[in-house]
């Protein structure tokens, strides 16, 4: 179904905690006008955005008009689009701890006046929760006090949660109104793996431990920590990623057909996946899981400080901010396929991408020629920074001898579709409004996740690291990086080239 055939969500008011900071400027405001262009927003759609920063809902909008459309994807932007759409905002300033700040939220919402001729107010409500994590429970004990949460006379009430995930959401709201998003999940790359798999006759029948040799899924960002100092410090690097992105691309690459695609169906065999991964020993962490801390490097040709001479960091600093592990899925389909899962921070090219390697074919044939030595077939899924799907094969160069050279056939999305850049969330926004939680986190994904993360986590509290920092930025990780595969005798996948020249390009 084109986006023109889909439905139009009901009537809602988005109230945004967080306004005015780096999310809502970077991609909410942006998949939101999307969305407007799309004309999926409802007809009657109103946004209040809550934020510590003093000031009016007209300075609002005005700051919106000169700082925030920067951001947009189009680079034309119709300037009565532009003005309909800021036209939605109003704007609420307050502590997130003051309950007189909850109390003008509500006069406000209650009281908006719809911009659409002959509209009435909203009376569904989606609470988005763009703030620190430490204000996610206290935000919404906030709104269940006011009464805000409550679901009455078929009115519904969502509230959208950035990780990390906590469970202090629970006692206040009802699973159904938790939808914890992850920009990954809206990535048009990450949705067409379950089309990929499931849609093709070829690939699903050679899915699983008898053709597959190996899974190597990598998140790399060339940046440091910016701003981030006071969250990263008690976050890092495996905490960040590795139970939400990382383990929702090992899920859908994993998991089972569902017997449809309605939300629990598919959320149900994505869970499966995380409670069949196999737990790890204290003796197996040490084998098995990596970590590593940059120190100071080049990126793009610029020299940068190490992640202990950022600003506001520890000097003495223990987080990682690289984290590698190898993971068995302990099912049918998976038995002994190892998945490798690599992230870090000041990483030599910005990346995320999924390598399916299938085993070697026999080489009886070819013993005493040229091609005796074949590479193996792969199957490569680029997220970021293009949404590509590449599939190598072996292929004879044309002469007398019989040598073989591994060749591609190259899926590109901006090439095939034509598609106008989007920021992620726009399907994620748009799926919430709609109350279909395909693309979100259910709590027992979040508590399997956790279990796995947990324990290596101890082990690591318990050994603190005697050589941090231990990669240059600019590199690809520690050298424990490549000996953890390396041990297996396999080897990380080269980072295509095109990544590269991007990230050349963006220095």
């Amino acid at each position: 179904m084109s986006r023109k055939e889909m439905a139009k969500p009901d009537a809602c008011t988005m109230i945004v905690f967080g306004a005015s900071g780096d999310l809502t400027k970077r991609k909410l405001v942006p998949a939101l006008f999307n969305l407007q262009l799309e004309k999926l927003l409802p007809d009657n759609f109103n946004v209040v955005g809550m934020g510590r920063r003093e000031m009016s809902s007209e300075q609002f909008r005005d700051k919106a008009k000169i700082e925030y459309k920067e951001f947009l994807t189009e680079k034309v932007v119709d300037p009565d689009q532009w003005e309909r759409f800021i036209a939605r905002w109003q704007y609420v300033s307050g502590q997130f701890d003051d309950p007189a700040a909850y109390k003008k939220i509500k006069e406000t919402v209650e009281n908006t006046q719809p911009i659409e001729v002959g509209g009435s107010n909203p009376k569904n409500y989606i609470f988005y929760l763009a703030t620190p994590p430490k204000f996610f429970g206290t935000v919404v004990q906030h709104l269940a006090e006011m009464k805000m949460t409550e679901e009455k006379e078929g009115q519904w009430r969502r509230v959208i949660v950035e990780k990390p995930f906590g469970r202090d959401l629970e006692s206040a709201l009802a699973e159904h109104q938790i939808f914890r998003i992850d920009h990954y999940l809206g990535k048009e790359t990450v949705q067409n793996i379950m089309v990929l798999r499931f849609a093709n006759g070829i690939f699903e029948p050679i899915w699983n431990r008898r053709y597959i040799d190996h899974v190597q899924i990598t998140v790399s960002e060339t940046l440091g920590i910016e701003s981030r100092a006071g969250y990263y410090e008690t976050s890092g690097a495996l905490r960040d990623m590795v139970p939400n992105h990382m383990f929702q691309l090992l899920s859908l690459i994993g998991m089972e057909a569902p017997n449809s695609f309605d939300s629990e169906a598919v959320r149900t065999e994505k869970a499966k996946v995380l409670q069949a991964i196999r737990p790890m020993s204290d003796s197996d962490i040490l084998t098995h899981a990596v970590r590593g801390q940059y120190g100071r490097g080049m990126i793009g040709g610029k020299p940068v400080v190490g992640y202990r001479q950022e600003p506001d960091v520890n000097p003495q600093s223990r987080t990682e901010t690289f984290a590698a592990m190898k993971l068995f899925i302990d099912n049918w389909r998976w038995a002994e396929v190892p998945f490798y899962l690599r992230t870090g921070k000041r990483m030599a090219t910005r990346t995320s991408e999924i390598s399916i390697r299938f085993k070697c074919a026999p080489f009886q044939i070819f013993r005493d020629t040229s091609a005796e030595d074949l590479c193996s077939n792969e199957l490569f899924m680029q997220i970021q920074p293009q949404e590509k799907i590449t599939l190598s094969f072996e292929a004879k160069v044309p002469g007398p001898e019989v040598e073989v050279r591994p060749v591609a056939m190259n899926f590109n999305y901006a090439d095939t579709f034509r598609e106008v850049p989007t920021t992620g969330y726009e399907t994620l926004i748009y799926d919430c409004m709609m109350g279909d939680a395909t693309l979100f986190q259910r709590s027992d994904q979040i508590e399997s996740a956790w279990s796995i993360v947990s324990p290596i986590l101890q082990v690591w509290g318990a050994l603190p690291p005697h050589h941090f920092p231990n990669y240059a930025a600019g590199s690809w990780g520690p050298e424990e990086a490549n000996q953890l595969i390396a041990a297996d005798g396999r080897h990380w996948r080269e980072i295509d080239d095109y990544a590269r020249r991007k990230a050349a390009e963006a220095a």
